[in-house]
């Protein structure tokens, strides 16, 4: 096995203390007794007691886990279908406007598009809240879905849907009974995006919220300005630790079906054999 240069274990280390060391920090001290995060006064769960009955933040993360699900699900939902539409429809009239218009909040500052969005809901005389927040975050989130489930469908072979077309299948069966659970996962992993960016995002969010609906970045955002309280310590570890579970949940399962589709083809090459 070859060792790793001095050089390359300095970068590491130097990197993961860059990237983890200032959450581990925030961990430490959302135990801290003392009001003032700088000054350690002792072990105390106290802020956590605190959080748990700040009405404030957690109306905010309602509204963040409830607009994060909605639009989520309609930006998957219109995103498979534009990238169905990209990948199987061919060349027709107006594809180069189509795709542009579907791949342009990738490259389009979150600034005006929020922007443009505020003043799209003024024109209309749509109420800011829970619903533009919605749209405005399937708005920018469904161009992401279209790139995964257009990634997997550029790879998917054809001739199973022929396949089941002729063996009687309609086209929305085939789509429904061969296609959809074939790219399903790529379906899954665009809906785990959009969830994530819809509960990151704060520019956005802050130009079409409104009084009665406010994300929890938005009011994190609104809390830090006024400078940093412990109970937002506590929240972060929160998240961190939903994160961390997250991850290694995903991990574990991931590393269990490998093993379990190495052993069945091992069991099947023995059958053979």
């Amino acid at each position: 096995m070859k060792r790793m240069s001095w050089f390359n274990v300095t970068s590491l280390t130097l990197g993961f203390a860059f990237l983890y060391l200032p959450m581990i920090i925030l961990v430490i001290y959302s135990f801290n007794a003392s009001k003032l995060v700088t000054v350690w006064a002792g072990f105390s769960t106290r802020w956590y007691g605190e959080l748990v009955q700040n009405e404030a933040f957690l109306d905010a993360a309602w509204v963040t886990i409830k607009v994060a699900v909605m639009s989520s699900t309609l930006a998957t939902v219109l995103g498979t279908m534009a990238a169905y539409v990209l990948v199987r429809g061919g060349r027709f009239l107006g594809r180069t406007l189509f795709s542009g218009m579907i791949y342009a909040p990738l490259v389009m500052p979150e600034v005006i598009t929020g922007l443009s969005l505020l003043l799209l809901f003024i024109g209309i005389g749509l109420d800011r809240g829970v619903l533009t927040i919605v749209l405005a975050h399937t708005t920018f989130s469904m161009c992401y879905v279209s790139v995964v489930v257009s990634s997997r469908l550029v790879t998917f072979d054809r001739s199973l849907e022929e396949a089941a077309l002729d063996l009687g299948c309609s086209g929305w069966d085939a789509f429904r009974l061969v296609t959809l659970p074939i790219i399903a996962p790529a379906v899954i992993s665009g809906w785990l995006l959009a969830f994530t960016l819809s509960l990151d995002d704060l520019v956005i969010a802050s130009f079409t919220s409104g009084p009665s609906a406010t994300t929890l970045p938005i009011k994190i955002f609104s809390a830090v300005r006024l400078g940093v309280s412990p109970e937002i310590n506590a929240l972060s570890t929160i998240m961190i630790a939903i994160v961390t579970v997250g991850v290694i949940t995903a991990s574990l399962v991931t590393k269990r079906n490998a093993t379990r589709a190495e052993a069945d083809t091992r069991a099947a090459e023995r059958a053979q054999a």
